[in-house]
């Protein structure tokens, strides 16, 4: 739980901080120690605790939700709240894995397509249960679908 550590030993920071936007940082930890908390008691019903893996995906939802919420608050024109909701982002990607290149992400799609043996679009579902678990946390989910389903079209039309 490493990761846990460090979030906590940065809310401790954040809160004896002095510097501008803090409140904003010293929230979003907050929120993600609740998240973290309501995934460990939902959890518990399978018995154990989570995995650094686990608190990843936790983390995951957490900045999809909120590219979600900026998206349809850009789209209602109260930019005010869509820029929060992106600097709440950028706060939560601190404690995610590097993200994926477009170029690794290509090549980890490739690799699964020779290891699936997928070729077409109508095999999408299969390629993406073998491929999320790799990106996990290290991609975004509607980039890796958009990328899957070119590289497939592709394929399609090279054979």
């Amino acid at each position: 739980m490493e990761l846990m550590q460090k979030i906590n030993s940065d809310l401790a920071e954040a809160m004896k901080s002095k510097e501008e936007g803090r409140e904003l940082t010293v929230s979003v930890l907050r929120m993600i120690k609740a998240a973290v908390k309501n995934a460990e008691i939902a959890k518990r019903g399978g018995g154990g605790g989570l995995t650094e893996e686990d608190i990843v995906g936790v983390l995951s939802s957490m900045v999809k939700q909120r590219k979600d919420s900026a998206e349809q608050y850009a789209g209602a024109g109260r930019d005010d709240l869509a820029d929060k909701e992106n600097r709440e982002v950028e706060i939560i990607r601190r404690y995610l894995p590097e993200q994926l290149s477009t170029d690794e992400l290509d090549s980890l799609i490739r690799e699964s397509i020779r290891q699936t043996g997928v070729s077409t679009p109508k095999d999408m579902g299969r390629l993406m249960k073998e491929l999320m678990p790799k990106v996990k946390g290290k991609a975004d989910g509607k980039l890796v679908n958009q990328r899957v389903k070119e590289i497939l079209e592709r394929l399609e039309i090279l054979q």
